[in-house]
């Protein structure tokens, strides 16, 4: 009777996959049954890029071959002194720009999680022994009700569990501005100027401390360096960032 019943959880298995077959977030490519929570499949995973060495020591910009590590590179030569850098788990290239996307639009939340740890990886070990706060890069209102969350808030979750860092709610985005898809870099710094500031509340516990901000991708880092001068304008003494992707100057898809 038991095999059975077991021969007929199999067919009905196989039928459901047969009638509503899993797609990979990466690809589209076909998932199993069995694998469709994982939402990923392995070649994806496998080919999921970090940048290759060697590395911007601020910024984790590849330098190109050949090329020795530099303190710091014209990526970065205008982010403010209080940003002290950044790290990106991967280059946003096939299948890491697909995950974005599906993060960011299709509605996708339940890939934070393994976004998110793939991020926690990233971080520099001298990064979080003096335990920052975890703070994701707010979106405004009217983004965040229109995909059903903040992307930036659900990988923040994941990094600060990951990293078994305290997570806090600071900043306010309160202008919002073009979508900075496509805009040239100095277009995405007046996008996001004076758009961040620290929420009145939280200003005690900002005073002096220790920020690890969150968010999906870096691309000039404009937004970044937004957060950041509202952070030090509350009085914080380090700021460092860590994101899913990092966009190279040539890829203009990246938002």
């Amino acid at each position: 009777m038991s095999q059975e019943r077991g021969s007929l959880i199999r067919g009905a298995r196989r039928l459901l996959d047969f009638l509503l077959p899993a797609a990979c977030l990466g690809c589209g490519g076909r998932l199993p049954l069995d694998a469709s929570s994982a939402l990923v499949c392995g070649p994806c995973l496998t080919r999921l890029a970090p940048p290759s060495s060697p590395l911007c020591k601020r910024c984790g910009f590849p330098l190109g071959t050949g090329a020795p590590a530099a303190e710091s590179c014209l990526e970065c030569s205008s982010w403010p002194a209080i940003l002290r850098g950044a790290r990106s788990a991967y280059v946003l290239s096939s299948p890491a720009d697909a995950l974005v996307h599906a993060l960011k639009y299709g509605g996708w939340g339940e890939l934070a999680g393994l976004m998110g740890r793939r991020m926690a990886r990233s971080i520099p070990a001298a990064w979080t022994e003096k335990r920052p706060l975890v703070v994701p890069v707010p979106t405004t209102r009217a983004r965040e009700h229109r995909r059903g969350y903040n992307q930036a808030e659900l990988l923040a979750r994941v990094v600060a569990g990951a990293m078994d860092l305290p997570l806090a709610h600071v900043l306010l985005r309160e202008r919002g501005g073009a979508t900075q898809v496509a805009l040239h870099p100095a277009q995405r710094r007046a996008n996001v100027e004076h758009a961040f500031h620290a929420r009145p509340g939280a200003l005690e516990l900002l005073a002096g401390a220790r920020i690890l901000l969150v968010d999906d991708v870096l691309t000039t880092g404009a937004t970044v360096a937004a957060a950041a001068r509202a952070l030090r304008e509350a009085a914080v003494v380090e700021v460092g960032l860590v994101t899913f992707a990092r966009a190279l100057p040539f890829d203009t898809t990246a938002g």
